[in-house]
């Protein structure tokens, strides 16, 4: 039986799209306390059924595809530009799949603007009009408010008009802002990308025989199993380890490992892959809020997924992705990397910031290790020396050498010149990753 966050839960998906919600709303309807009602809201809202906005309240918006993930919602503007909404509430779950700057005529502004879009303009009454008559939603830059009219008919078309008290240039720079944010968001594998789904998983009951474990290795030669109880909740793990030595007829919560570590759907693929090498585990359960197993992962299906996501185009480039382009050997016998410093990797004074500097370390020991041994490898521990400060537009040499390598680590001296002088000095360990 489904316990009552499950039940608000389903009862959320069930409410129409843009429906307002609340707190109480759910306590009263569903018989449940406030605090019941207020934690499952916020699971919904992880979840991305419902979303909250300020001055607005709760309202079930449609779970969008990873996909479509950089097409914002209306609601989602609101937050990015701080504004209020001044009509048009029911539409705000909407997505807008392009949004124009009304800094032009009348006639030809009306011209760019069609479904779908977010005209941002200033306080021209008849711009606001044209616009929701033309399928678009405003955003009325400045603080200036919108007229009675325009408010009702906002309301009945159910296209937002929303008020920001930001000059249109920022606005447009904003919302740009957090589409190319959305861009790299998407780029991010997550496990529920990668997960082998329930149906698709082998696993085992708290008393079933250990004969069971036997007879599942057999038919899939996969090493270990997770453990459910009778509601499907993961209470273990058991592997090859665990049942040496067992007799066929004990049962698996006798030898199994209690409490095993998990992670959620939302977890990023390289976090799951450096819990599973710092904890030396090959198998990683994968559960929601209610411990209930929901797949599971190995290793090899973390490292083949992060191989490759780093042969895919680049959509929204990072930082950490403009400094790998900027790393280019130089020498091949002894390894050698050229590296500019570009503004963006810059601080307040026009040196080289701390983090961007780490990050041009890391990247040189990790390719001398690929040259190496061909392994993919996770930073464990990096000690830096800054000895001179580096400063804007500097053609630095990058030099890492391996001074210890083994099947599991490796340690890698980095040394950093500028015009022939060491200005950097760097130590790192890495653990290498089994194919």
């Amino acid at each position: 039986m489904a316990t009552k966050h499950e039940q608000i839960l389903d009862y959320i998906e069930t409410l129409a799209v843009g429906e307002k919600i609340s707190v109480r709303r759910i306590a009263k309807e569903l018989q449940v306390s406030e605090g019941t009602a207020y934690r499952a809201i916020k699971e919904a809202e992880n979840k991305r059924l419902v979303s909250t906005i300020e001055r607005v309240g709760t309202i079930r918006i449609e779970r969008k595809k990873k996909e479509n993930i950089e097409r914002l919602t209306y609601a989602e503007i609101v937050k990015v530009v701080d504004g209020q909404v001044l009509g048009g509430r029911a539409g705000l779950h909407k997505s807008l799949n392009k949004f124009v700057i009304g800094a032009m005529q009348l006639e030809d502004m009306m011209r760019y603007t069609e479904a779908g879009n977010l005209l941002i303009v200033g306080n021209r009454y008849k711009a606001h009009e044209y616009a929701l008559q033309a399928g678009a939603a405003v955003l009325v830059t400045g603080g200036f408010d919108a007229s009675e009219q325009v408010k009702k008919l906002a309301d009945e078309l159910e296209l937002p008009v929303i008020s920001t008290s930001y000059d249109t240039f920022t606005v447009a720079t904003m919302i740009n802002r957090a589409i190319y944010d959305q861009l790299i968001k998407k780029e991010i594998l997550l496990i529920e990308d990668i997960l082998i789904p329930l149906e698709n998983t082998h696993f085992l009951h708290v008393k079933d025989p250990i004969r069971r474990y036997n007879e599942l290795n057999n038919e899939t030669t996969h090493g270990g199993f997770p453990v459910v109880d009778s509601n499907g909740r993961l209470v273990g793990i058991v592997t090859s380890r665990d049942v040496i030595g067992a007799s066929d007829t004990e049962t698996i919560d006798k030898v199994m490992t209690k409490d095993p570590i998990t992670v959620s759907l939302q977890t990023s693929v390289a976090a799951a892959g450096h819990r599973m090498i710092w904890e030396g585990i090959d198998l990683l359960p994968i559960t929601d809020d209610h411990h209930n197993l929901m797949g599971i992962i190995s290793r090899q299906d973390v490292l083949k997924a992060i191989q490759t996501a780093q042969r895919q185009p680049q959509q929204g480039e990072t930082i950490d992705d403009i400094i790998k382009s900027q790393l280019n050997q130089v020498q091949e016998d002894k390894l050698s990397l050229e590296f500019r410093v570009t503004p963006q990797m810059t601080n307040a004074y026009g040196s080289l910031s701390y983090g961007a500097y780490t990050m041009v370390l890391t990247e040189a020991a990790a390719t001398a290790l690929k040259t190496k041994n061909r392994k993919d490898s996770v930073l464990e521990n990096i000690t830096v020396y800054f000895l001179k400060p580096v400063q804007l537009d500097a053609a630095l040499i990058i030099r890492p050498t391996i001074l210890d390598i083994s099947r599991k680590s490796a340690k890698v001296d980095v040394e950093v010149l500028y015009e022939q002088q060491v200005i950097g000095k760097a130590m790192l360990t890495f653990q290498l990753l089994d194919r």
